[in-house]
């Protein structure tokens, strides 16, 4: 593979995401594909929807031919035309998170069903109030909105304890909408942002025990009310490898330095502090030995044969350290290293533009089709200098 590359393994996506269906049995998901993009390439029949947030999100669903009543249009500002697109492809569900949401929608004079997203206390969202607002005119002035629900999110990487203060919050709105407006929801979507681990040694057992614990709370829930949930990192994250190779081995002051053709640019591990903690890695040496570093496995090194490095990337900035300190096999120029756990986040809020460095190139890969490019590196510095007329 030539690197920098993700490789997305789509039979690991397809994996999860029914895991997840066989906890949560009767509760419809949605993949919020803000945290992977790539891996709509092949979704996985589990998934009833699949949430957008911009138009260039609807625009790659588009792209990619992803059925409208498979679309839920959500996104925090949203402008005539936005709305007007998703309208015309037409998406199932469209999110207004403002009685100016509210307004474009109408605008449009044809039916939409719609959710109100009300606020868990930050910029997203409407208040409970402007909720009540739209509700109590939907006949006279909003009659184009088929108000089917309303949508509840506080936050990612979540305890159960967070899940179960978000659930009594999210009743407190129900009963208040029922009580005061006479309104009783088809649907309450909800984003638990059920805890992903990234630097155990056992991530997979870590997230299946947050998973169990979730479940029961979720599963009470919608017991109650027609609960769907909506995620996107702990469907994608344990989907993704970042491979990157050596470029440069030096020694300055008594610390080994691999300098390599990825960075900071290009990995985003939530959590990560001040890179000393260690993701799933393994080193691709370049006679094609692998060998595994975190977890451990029967083919790692014992402690004598390990040297102990600064992995560095390409960016020119000291804050460019991938990994403080790591002990790996002696390393030579064209060895990779391989960073796991990266499916959700890193490929879209990591820096990329940062030093006009190329962009990665990006693999997905399955059992029936194999290991697939699909997008070639893309030279970045067209995009930090001015645009031909």
């Amino acid at each position: 593979m030539q690197t920098p590359c993700y490789c997305f393994d789509l039979d690991a996506f397809a994996k999860r995401a029914q895991a997840v269906k066989a906890a949560l049995p009767t509760i419809p998901l949605t993949y919020s594909i803000k945290a992977n993009p790539f891996l709509l390439e092949q979704l996985p029949e589990a998934f009833d929807h699949v949430e957008v947030c911009s138009p260039g999100e609807l625009e790659i669903c588009m792209s990619l031919g992803i059925a409208p009543e498979k679309i839920i249009y959500s996104g925090v500002v949203k402008e005539s035309c936005d709305v007007h697109q998703a309208v015309e492809y037409g998406v199932d569900i469209i999110t207004c998170e403002s009685i100016r949401h509210a307004l474009l929608v109408q605008a449009e004079n044809k039916p939409m069903k719609t959710l109100l997203r009300v606020t868990s206390g930050n910029q997203f969202g409407m208040s409970i109030e402007d909720a009540k607002e739209i509700i109590k005119n939907q006949q006279s002035k909003y009659y184009n909105l088929d108000i089917i629900g309303i949508h509840f999110f506080s936050g990612t990487q979540k305890t159960l304890r967070k899940i179960e203060k978000d659930f009594e919050k999210l009743e407190k709105i129900l009963v208040q909408l029922h009580d005061e407006c006479d309104f009783t929801p088809q649907m309450v979507e909800y984003g638990p942002g059920i805890y992903t681990e990234y630097f155990e040694e056992d991530c997979e057992a870590c997230d299946m025990a947050a998973l169990a614990e979730a479940a029961g709370a979720l599963n009470a829930f919608a017991e109650k009310y027609p609960l769907a949930i909506e995620m996107g990192r702990y469907f994608a994250a344990s989907c993704g490898t970042f491979y990157t190779s050596v470029k440069d081995i030096k020694t300055s002051y008594e610390t080994n330095y691999l300098m390599v053709d990825g960075g900071m640019h290009h990995l985003n591990y939530y959590g990560q502090r001040m890179a000393m903690q260690i993701p799933p890695l393994s080193v691709q040496k370049a006679d094609g030995t692998e060998i595994a570093v975190k977890p451990a496995k029967n083919n790692s090194l014992a402690s004598d044969e390990k040297v102990p490095y600064c992995v560095c990337g390409s960016l020119c900035t000291v804050a460019d350290v991938l990994l403080r300190e790591v002990e790996l096999p002696k390393m030579q120029v064209g060895d990779q290293l391989a960073f796991g756990r990266c499916g959700a986040y890193s490929m879209t809020e990591a820096p990329a533009l940062f030093l006009s460095r190329p962009m990665p190139a990006v693999y997905v890969k399955s059992e029936e089709k194999g290991e697939v490019l699909i997008r070639e590196h893309i030279h970045s510095a067209r995009l930090n200098m001015r645009s031909e007329n």
